[in-house]
């Protein structure tokens, strides 16, 4: 029986110190079915240089060189238009693949029924010489930020929690293409992803660390809610959408806690705009509950709260 093809969308910009050992670590799959695409979002370090170089060594490598920055979404996109696997991987060129990843990961998604969409796994997070330093999950339950990993229908657990490492996601390429690929208006693309996918597909966990994510120590704590963040404008529109996925009133509570939550560190952080329109998603949702009223009116006192906010996230986080 042939296993199915997995198209790897590798997407580059200012990775050249990585590029070698990202696009190997493909290419040295256990499974061999697989479709490689390497897309250069207008790189300038010299990593278009570097992917000629490994292309004429792979001429099979499918490759997208941009010559405008186009951003994340927009260049997965395209490699998406290129893809003919059916299933897909979303790939960083600064992140590793365990050599048996996309071996594991289909032979977990062909025991699953057509209800699963995407398949997520642990993760080890490396800093940039490669060191690890933690695993992803590890790391959340000791920070008691979850206390289980959701699996099945997952629609109120994203819209709640942060759980899933998208970098380890292998995703059916017929529900991204019932999606329209990513939304190329945000800057960001995983929340959106989650709740929109999460509505109509069921999401299986593997509990394998099958990939190395390249992350600075603390790095989750950093550039979180700065004034003039554009993420903060795409998790609203992401909130927006999920307001009209919502199909009961256990889903409406849990847009309701998110809501609450992103209007809380839009407030604290000076983000005056975003707060406003959480406020106006909240009033929408017809469910205001107290704490609105106390968030609101505390963080209008005169104290430094974006300063204590970040310093808070630096010291929890790290």
């Amino acid at each position: 029986m042939t296993k199915p093809l997995v198209s790897v969308i590798c997407l580059c910009f200012n990775h050249r110190h990585f590029l070698k050992e990202a696009v190997s670590s493909v290419l040295n799959q256990s499974y061999t079915n697989i479709e490689v695409i390497v897309i250069d979002d207008a790189s300038g370090d010299g990593s278009d240089q570097l992917i000629k170089e490994v292309v004429n060594l792979h001429p099979e490598i499918k490759t997208i060189l941009l010559s405008e920055n186009v951003g994340n979404c927009k260049a997965f996109n395209l490699g998406l238009k290129l893809a003919t696997g059916d299933f897909v991987i979303d790939f960083s060129t600064d992140d590793v693949m365990m050599t048996d990843r996309v071996e594991k990961q289909i032979d977990f998604f062909l025991k699953q029924d057509n209800r699963v969409g995407v398949v997520f796994t642990d993760s080890v997070y490396i800093d940039q010489q490669g060191a690890s330093f933690r695993s992803h999950f590890e790391y959340l339950f000791n920070k008691k930020l979850i206390d289980h990993i959701p699996s099945g229908d997952v629609f109120r657990n994203v819209l709640t929690t942060y759980f899933i490492c998208s970098p380890t996601m292998m995703i059916r390429k017929s529900v991204l293409e019932g999606m329209g690929g990513y939304d190329e208006a945000l800057a960001y693309e995983d929340f959106d992803f989650w709740v929109r996918a999460s509505r109509n597909f069921y999401f299986g966990f593997l509990n394998e660390r099958l990939t190395k994510v390249r992350r600075s120590f603390g790095s989750m704590s950093t550039g979180w809610y700065k004034q003039g963040d554009k993420q903060l404008r795409s998790t609203y529109l992401v909130c927006e959408k999920a307001l009209n996925l919502c199909r009961d009133e256990e889903d409406r509570k849990a847009l309701q806690w998110r809501l609450l939550y992103e209007f809380k560190q839009a407030a604290f952080s000076r983000n005056k705009a975003e707060a406003k329109l959480f406020a106006g998603l909240l009033k929408k949702l017809g469910i205001i509950p107290p704490s609105f009223y106390i968030v609101r009116f505390v963080s209008a006192l005169p104290f430094p709260w974006a300063w204590l906010r970040n310093r808070y996230h630096q010291l929890f986080y790290h």
